[in-house]
């Protein structure tokens, strides 16, 4: 393979957006091993007494994560969120106004392979979240197992993510005051696996707790497409019922955390490496479906807003596919 190389006379401004998606991506692989073992080392180390005052604050902030996490401004508005938004660009779309009294969930789709798009815009202001829908305040919904590991927890919920179980999302829906926004990749783990440039297939026929969790708080859903999403990385060959594949669903049913095999481009060289390719990625946010407080609904009531919602979903992406280079005959899958 003819390998790429980077020119030697890249603006300074374009090395600190590689910089700052590259301290990302370490992030997302590998910063929370590298929280686990500095824990593990200071255990066994002089300084245990700081590992045991740390393990009894975990238990007595075990509940954090899933009543609202803990949010740092100063953390969001670090300027290095700036170069990783410029990196793409990123940028974030308004086609409504939102109600601040209202509580919301944003159904974000496509997952992509790192959620890109989803972090980006809900865990920094980079993209201006908070002059765009003043009043509202995101979470980002993570798996629970990345709120077990010391110290990455802390940092991770200082950008707003929080547990993704259903106590978290309750708790968020259920404040009074509104102006939770809670934002959900609905496709999940399992979806990440079939993201790879011009995909279209997204895991929602049979996602529906957030629309149970929706009707019993009376929460507004709002369909989210983020264009670009799935164009950032390549990923390994992997169809139904391959090996690779069924290796894979056997490792997310097991440990709840998806495992593509993607590719994307290196530092100082274009070809091959971990970092996503410089695409953009257009996040809309479309119209709230109004949703009817039911504390008790049934099925059918589950149906019918599912309905809405994958018909909300599709109308979002129909009207604005042809704008971010998706052509008129492309189509959302649904499975």
């Amino acid at each position: 393979m003819k390998i790429q190389f980077a020119p030697l006379n890249i603006p300074l401004q374009r090395r600190l957006q590689t910089a700052a998606v590259l301290q990302w991506v370490f992030s997302f692989l590998a910063l929370a091993q590298c929280c686990l073992a500095g824990f593990l080392l200071l255990c066994f180390s002089d300084w245990w007494v700081i590992a045991a005052i740390y393990a009894g604050w975990l238990y007595l902030d075990r509940d954090t994560p899933i009543s609202g996490g803990r949010r740092s401004e100063w953390l969001r508005n670090w300027s290095v969120w700036k170069h990783f938004r410029d990196y793409f660009p990123l940028n974030l779309i308004k086609t409504v106004d939102l109600d601040p009294s209202c509580n919301y969930i944003f159904g974000f789709h496509p997952h992509g392979v790192l959620v890109a798009g989803g972090f980006g815009n809900f865990c920094t202001e980079a993209s201006g979240f908070s002059s765009l829908f003043p009043g509202l305040t995101p979470h980002l919904l993570m798996l629970p197992f990345w709120f077990r590991i010391p110290f990455f927890r802390d940092y991770i919920m200082c950008g707003g993510l929080v547990s993704s179980e259903k106590a978290s999302l309750s708790y968020l829906m259920s404040a009074r005051r509104g102006g939770n926004v809670a934002v959900v990749a609905i496709g999940g783990a399992p979806e990440a696996l079939d993201a790879r440039p011009g995909a279209l297939t997204l895991q929602v026929l049979q996602r529906k707790g957030f629309i149970k969790l929706a009707l019993k708080h009376g929460a507004q859903l709002v369909p989210v497409f983020s264009f670009g999403e799935n164009e950032l990385f390549d990923q390994l060959t992997n169809p139904a019922g391959s090996p690779l594949r069924w290796l894979q669903d056997h490792m997310q049913k097991l440990v709840g955390v998806a495992l593509p095999l993607f590719t994307g481009r290196g530092v100082f060289q274009y070809s091959f490496g971990l970092l996503p390719y410089r695409k953009p990625i257009h996040t809309v946010v479309g119209k709230p479906i109004q949703v009817v407080q039911t504390p008790s609904p049934c099925n059918d009531d589950i149906e019918r807003l599912h309905s809405r919602y994958m018909d909300g979903l599709t109308t979002l992406f129909e009207q604005n596919k042809t704008n971010y280079g998706i052509a008129a005959d492309k189509h959302l899958n649904f499975i």
